[in-house]
């Protein structure tokens, strides 16, 4: 019996080492060392949501299925979706992500206009995940990190693929879409951190 249990113990430990990965597909960190700000831009516009390609179709799909059931539920469940994205994973990534970079004299930040680099975040793929008390799953995110010369985007110096980010929380207070695709952003942050100071610094 304790061979079944050390067999489940190290092929829990093989899926979580593969579920989640942080890979330099091109390009060279190196630029980063002499750098002191960064700016950074998100981009959600070829986004998949869960089952769905486009996550128009996700998004008009939960639209109708809340109006249904309570009229006007469904614009405002959309309104929040967008609105999570400014309000709550973006100020979050920032933070957790200067978290790292700040003590190597880099700062990341929206306003830092005049910056000679910029970093786009792309979201490529989101997992909304789901809390029904008796059933949960957690949410993911992959997004493409993609360092530009500001004054020439087309030109890419560097680009980093972050995939199946974990949004978990503890304690159950995750029934909200949005607390659990935030956290998939803080994860997706601490992770990119980490990485950028390794190659870079």
């Amino acid at each position: 019996m304790k061979y079944v249990f050390v067999f489940a113990f190290i092929l829990g430990i093989a899926c979580t080492t593969e579920a989640q990965k942080i890979v330099l597909k091109s390009g060279s960190l190196d630029f980063l060392k002499d750098q002191k700000f960064l700016m950074i831009k998100y981009d959600y516009a070829d986004m998949a949501v869960g089952k769905y390609d486009k996550e128009a179709d996700y998004v008009n799909k939960k639209v109708a299925e809340y109006n249904e059931d309570e009229p006007g539920r469904g614009d405002e469940w959309k309104e929040k979706w967008i609105g999570d994205r400014k309000e709550n994973f973006q100020p979050k990534f920032e933070e957790l992500l200067n978290k790292y970079l700040e003590p190597e004299g880099l700062y990341v930040g929206k306003e830092n206009e005049d910056a000679e680099y910029t970093l786009i975040l792309k979201t490529t793929f989101t997992e909304p995940g789901y809390n029904v008390y008796v059933s949960k799953k957690y949410a993911s995110i992959n997004v493409e990190a993609v360092f530009v010369e500001t004054a020439n985007p087309d030109n890419v110096v560097a680009l980093i693929i972050s995939k199946n980010n974990p949004g978990r929380t503890y304690g159950g207070g995750d029934f909200d879409t949005g607390i659990r695709i935030g956290e998939a952003y803080a994860k997706c942050s601490k992770e990119l951190g980490q990485y950028i100071v390794k190659e870079a610094f």
